[in-house]
């Protein structure tokens, strides 16, 4: 017994220490585009910031920032190794959160941001890269959404910093503290990746199968070891070509699919409109009629409904296939927006600022236990081993394309439409993104990674056939 037991914790205990530290990125990412919510109701001010200028300082760590981030950030991934990716980016999140922190000017002050959001972006794509690589087939789902944990933790840490701060610090300043904290978590990231190894699916491709071999030791017994050593090293053999990413995605039509339906995923994903939360609930909540620190206050439910509801998320993935959750999300995220729309309709009174902040909730709640759990998930998983990290940085430079124009236009459509118009707008969206999973999305739950390539690559991707 105890020579069993005796592993068996010793590779529980590598594994924990892996999600946290490699999750540290997820908790940047989250930070990073939470905390710009409250800042800006500071910064609007002391930097002078015109309604466009305001657009900017939020969009660009967006676009270019994260979006450059992910298209790179996923080959580089493949040139350098998951490991050496993270240590990069905790570089950057520090280089990036001082310098925001520090701005002097609106032009330093979206310098700066690009330069997180190029951080951001790279890490959106190798933290699920690397827990979906080092993570046993059983303990895939629930290593690689913690990730999606530490993104919603770090937005609801990013809100209650900020109602914290304004609280204790009587500034106009004080938006260059709420920016400054994230430096904290960077270099926790930069040192912790040290002692990590890099994933044995990057050995395999650079041919490197003693490493492999060794690091799929510190997390399985000898034999499920040896079993998917032997998978990895004949998907290895057979994918080493002198092809670049781009010729085989041009030339074999099932990853092309495949490319195309994970671009679809990050599309819906973004669509959902949550990001007009996270970016600006306390400026809807003010202009619903409830003062800035009221707004800030009530922006923490939002945060702790992200928490919450993504822990409920996890546990159901254990349980639920990944396209039942996706099919559920989007059909309770319309129906949450519809009642949303309606709300704003109600005259303006602090009963009504309340309803809107519980149907903004009940909206999170769909999107972070059915929607934000399953994408990164998903996208973790579909990709063939040979062009893995570029796949995946082509889908979340989508993403994060996406999210940029959303979060750009949102102000503009909600000054030309009204708020009823917005979110109405945005039930027709999502219903649109139901009948997408519906049609296109394959089931992935309870496979390795090279199973489901096998698979994908002999049935085809349609939901019916695998």
């Amino acid at each position: 017994m105890t020579s069993t037991t005796g592993p068996q914790r010793s590779a529980g205990r590598f594994l924990t220490k892996l999600t946290v530290i490699a999750t540290l990125g997820g908790l940047l990412f989250g930070y990073d585009t939470g905390v710009i919510s409250g800042a800006l109701l500071y910064m609007k001010d002391d930097l002078d910031l015109s309604a466009f200028g305001e657009a900017t300082v939020v969009s660009s760590l967006l676009f270019p920032g994260a979006a450059l981030g992910a298209l790179l950030g996923g080959r580089i991934a493949d040139r350098i190794g998951r490991k050496r990716m993270l240590l990069l980016c905790g570089a950057i999140f520090l280089v990036g959160a001082l310098g925001c922190a520090l701005a002097p000017t609106v032009q330093i002050m979206v310098a700066a941001r690009i330069v997180l959001g190029f951080g951001v972006g790279a890490a959106s794509v190798t933290c699920p890269l690397y827990l979906a690589e080092m993570a046993p087939p059983d303990r895939r789902g629930r290593m690689v959404t913690i990730n999606e944990l530490m993104i919603v933790t770090g937005q609801m840490l990013a809100f209650a910093m900020n109602a914290l701060l304004d609280h204790l610090i009587q500034d106009p300043h004080v938006w260059r503290i709420m920016l400054a904290v994230a430096s904290i978590p960077a270099v926790a990231l930069l040192v912790g990746m040290l002692f990590l190894p890099d994933s044995p699916r990057w050995y395999g491709l650079k041919k490197r199968f003693k490493e492999a071999r060794t690091v799929l030791g510190y997390s399985l017994d000898a034999r499920e070891a040896d079993a998917e050593f032997e998978a990895i090293v004949a998907h290895a053999e057979r994918t080493m070509t002198t092809r670049t990413p781009w010729t085989v995605i041009r030339d074999v039509p099932w990853i092309r699919k495949v490319l195309l339906i994970g671009c679809g995923l990050a599309v819906v994903q973004q669509a959902t409109g949550i990001n007009t939360v996270n970016y600006y609930a306390p400026t809807i909540l003010e202009q619903s009629g409830l003062g800035v620190s009221a707004s800030l206050i009530a922006t923490i439910a939002v945060g702790v409904t992200s928490v919450v509801t993504t822990v409920i998320g996890i546990i159901l993935l254990g349980f639920v296939g990944r396209r039942t959750m996706l099919l559920i999300g989007f059909a309770g995220v319309a129906a949450s927006q519809a009642a949303l729309a309606l709300t704003f309709l109600l005259s303006e009174s602090t009963t009504r600022s309340y309803v809107i902040l519980g149907c903004m909730i009940v909206f999170v709640a769909f999107v972070q236990m059915f929607i934000g759990t399953c994408v990164w998930l998903l996208l973790s998983e579909i990709f063939p081993m040979s062009i893995r990290g570029f796949a995946m940085g082509i889908a979340v430079f989508v993403l994060w394309c996406t999210n940029a124009a959303i979060s750009f236009l949102f102000p503009v459509l909600n000054s030309a439409l009204g708020s009823t118009g917005t979110f109405g707008l945005f039930v027709a969206v999502n219903l649109g993104s139901l009948y997408f999973v519906w049609r296109c999305v394959p089931e992935t739950k309870g496979t390795t990674l090279e199973e489901l390539e096998d698979r994908f690559e002999a049935e085809g991707t349609h939901p019916a056939s695998v």
